[in-house]
């Protein structure tokens, strides 16, 4: 059993002279109290006190975490925070690669910044919250100018490196209970049926400056039309392979994403890691075999006039933006991820239910759905009102009679 004891150096032969010698030569003296325990190891350790209230404090601190077993090696808690951010990362190989730079940018950019250096002992949960409140401060004000939901992001990442060092390095997580600035509401953008097929129309004339056929003009149409009635994602649809769409049986098969990381496009797992399958509405399977083709299987569904794949931004820029400047559509915060919004609110309005929509979408629970869309779903309290009372008013006539 581990012991834990106070010991008095003063009662050592030589401790008096020792102090004696410290100070002819103005140096600290030695100190008088140690606490001495043996660890978990069986090794020997010794603490210094500045007295002997202190030092028995430590002794009932020692004794009570040894027997409980969340004692914490002294040297473990004085690794600094970057050590222990970059052990986190590298552990991290369950991430999409997308995340795991979002991860390496922000702890470059702004938690190793401040607390890179600094020993795990050293951080404390004021000094968390001034941080926070530094990200959201303006450049001209001496902080970050990061906004609500970026300084959200760095938080949560050094939150879950503090996370991991408990409870081997640290006792508990400092970054807990730290309050954090809200989120804005995203300002959602549903377009309407007319709205969509004007875009639609107007993305596959598209012409360049030379009045010839834009990069991917031919595939436009069908790739709006998708993205608008079934809620794919940007990334889902440019990574849709022909052997993944069966237009007899309307159904799409969304097993990877493109996402760029420096540049440079790469090929994952959806978001959440979750495959689904959606529907194709009927009139949609003629756009569809119109730009499929008769190409193999393994062929991308939508790519450019020379067969390369999609990418995101200069397909908003060169394609997207200018068929809504040539639409006419006068839609404040238009984007291409919009059109899943757009989706998402003409599947309720058909009468979808949250568990369709969740599906249709890929969200990882019904929660996240209602989160976001729960003010399209229509009011239908009077509704059950009135089926309950005429149930209720059946019910009592059958015992009457």
């Amino acid at each position: 059993m581990a012991r834990v004891w106070v010991y008095d150096r003063s009662k050592t032969k030589g401790f008096a002279d020792s102090v004696k010698a410290a100070k002819a030569k103005g140096r600290t003296p030695p100190a008088r109290w140690l606490v001495r325990y043996y660890d978990r190891a069986g090794k020997l350790r010794s603490e210094v006190a500045p007295n002997k209230a202190k030092a028995e404090e430590r002794q009932a601190e020692l004794t009570a975490s040894l027997a409980a077993g969340t004692y914490i090696d002294p040297d473990h808690a004085k690794v600094t925070v970057g050590e222990m951010a970059e052990k986190w990362l590298t552990t991290r190989h369950d991430l999409k690669k997308s995340t795991w730079w979002k991860y390496r940018g922000l702890l470059d950019n702004h938690v190793l910044v401040r607390w890179g250096d600094l020993p795990l002992t050293a951080v404390g949960r004021e000094d968390i919250a001034l941080w926070v409140a530094e990200l959201l401060r303006s450049k001209g004000d001496g902080g970050s100018g990061l906004g609500p939901s970026q300084a959200r992001h760095a938080y949560r990442v050094l939150a879950m490196v503090l996370e991991w060092c408990v409870p081997t390095r640290i006792s508990n997580n400092p970054a807990r209970g730290v309050t954090l600035p809200i989120r804005p509401e995203a300002e959602h953008v549903y377009l309407t049926y007319e709205q969509v097929e004007m875009l639609a129309e107007a993305s596959g004339r598209l012409r360049t400056k030379y009045d010839r056929p834009t990069a991917s003009a031919e595939a436009n149409k069908a790739l709006i039309l998708l993205l608008a009635y079934t809620g794919l994602r940007w990334g889902e649809a440019a990574a849709l392979r022909v052997g993944r769409v069966d237009l007899a049986k309307r159904r799409i098969r969304v097993v990877s994403t493109f996402f760029e990381v420096g540049g440079v496009q790469h090929e994952g797992l959806p978001k959440n890691g979750k495959r689904r399958t959606v529907s194709i509405p009927a009139s949609l399977v003629s756009e569809l075999r119109r730009v499929i083709g008769g190409r193999p299987d393994d062929a991308l569904v939508f790519t450019t006039a020379r067969g390369g794949s999609l990418r995101s931004h200069n397909w908003r820029t060169r394609e997207f933006n200018p068929a809504v400047q040539a639409a006419g559509l006068d839609v404040a915060g238009l984007t291409p991820h919009k059109l899943r919004h757009t989706a998402a609110s003409l599947a309720i309005a058909a009468g979808a239910d949250v568990k369709v929509i969740q599906q249709m979408l890929g969200h990882s629970d019904a929660a996240m759905t209602l989160n976001i869309y729960g003010h399209l779903f229509p009011d239908r309290l009077d509704e059950v009102a009135d089926v309950l009372d005429a149930r209720r008013t059946a019910a009592l006539a059958g015992m009457a009679a």
